[in-house]
Order: C-alpha cells, then structure tokens, then sequence
C-alpha cells in the first residue's frame, strides 16, 4: 500500500475518533458542568449572598482554578471541533426538508450563537472582574444589568435559549453516536428525553434569569 493510500486509509478513523472525542467532550464533563452551573444561579431567588456562596465564591485557589480548567479546556476543545464541523458540512435543507436536518441546521445556527454569546459571558462575567477589578462580578452589578440594560437581557434570555437547544440536541446526538441507543423505539424514547431535557434547561436558565432581574429593581 502506498503513502497516500495509507493516509487515505486512516483518515475515516481519525475522523471517527474526532467526533466520538468531540460529541464526549460536549456531554462529560461541559454539560454536567453547565447543568450545575444554571442550577447554582438558581441561588439568585435567594438573595445576594447566596448567589454569591453558589456561583463565585470557592473554599481554595486551587478549586477555583480547577472548576474553571474543567469548564474552559472542554469549552475550547468542542469549539475548534466545532467550527471544523461547521465548515466542513453544509446543510442540504433545500433538497431534503425532513425534521431531522431542521434540527441539524439548528444545531449548527444555535453553536454560532451559543458561541457569541459565551465568549461575552466570559469576558463580562468572569474575566473582566478579576482581571480589571481584582475580584469576581458583584450580584448587585449583574443583578442592575439584568434589569436596567435591555440589550443585556436580550443577550441573556437568547444564549440560554441557544445553550438549552445545543445541549440537549447533543445529547441526543451523543447517544446516537455512542450506541446508547439504536433501535426505532429508543429513538422515539430518546426524542422525549431530549425535548424533556430542553425544557428543564431553560427553565432554570429563564428562572435564574428573572431571579436576578428581579433583585435588580
């Protein structure tokens, strides 16, 4: 076999590993993370210091740097997967209007916007305290945004709509790849779950949400 036969040869196999790697990455540990992170801003019903205990406060530097490597090295991973995907696959849409290349188009225009939108999170939330003020956000100042600054909201109740859709069509997408699931009634099974899944999601987003723009009042 020839040099380029072989690499030809190998590269299904790489492209396999990438997206099994990519599709885990997404699930274990991003969304367990993400699931804990819209339920301690749940705290936010409960006041300021509360939201303060659960979402920015932790017990040691080291947690500290360890809670944002496991969230961060995941997050940049998916993403440089992603954005291959993204250019690398072209919808068909046009040719094929079935429910499940709505969702894959979906899935694909919600990764955009999820990605605008973390990336202003990060900055605003968590990068530019610390680096600009020597100290995470304060609740009273997200809480003030939330409820003063329109755009802000706007931008929030969006990314956590993208967030919830992105998520939970992955995991959907994972369990296909995976072979969690595989026969037609599994799959039926498994499109509750996700819409289920999604609901939940945004439920916790959305209530963080109005939980903190309504202390900002």
């Amino acid at each position: 076999m020839s040099t380029a036969e072989a690499a030809l040869t190998k590269r299904p196999d790489a492209s396999f590993l990438r997206a099994r790697l990519g599709s885990l990455l997404a699930v274990v540990p991003l969304g367990v993370w993400t699931v804990a992170h819209l339920w301690h801003n749940l705290a936010a019903f409960r006041g300021a210091a509360a939201w303060q205990a659960e979402v920015t406060t932790h017990s040691h530097p080291i947690a500290f740097f360890a809670s944002s490597l496991v969230a961060l090295l995941p997050l940049g991973l998916h993403t440089i997967w992603g954005i291959g995907r993204i250019l690398s696959v072209r919808p068909n849409n046009t040719q094929y209007t079935f429910y499940g290349n709505l969702k894959y188009a979906l899935q694909r225009l919600s990764a955009i916007g999820v990605l605008g939108f973390l990336g202003a999170h990060i900055w605003k939330a968590f990068l530019d305290p610390r680096l600009n003020r020597g100290g995470p956000e304060p609740f009273a100042d997200i809480a003030r945004e939330m409820h003063h600054h329109g755009p802000t909201l706007v931008v929030y109740i969006l990314g956590v709509l993208g967030v919830a859709y992105h998520l939970a069509n992955g995991l959907q997408t994972f369990s296909m790849g995976w072979g969690v699931v595989s026969s037609r009634r599994a799959l039926k099974k498994l499109e509750a779950v996700v819409l289920l899944t999604f609901v939940i999601l945004l439920a916790m987003g959305w209530g963080a949400i109005y939980a903190l723009w309504s202390a900002g009042a």
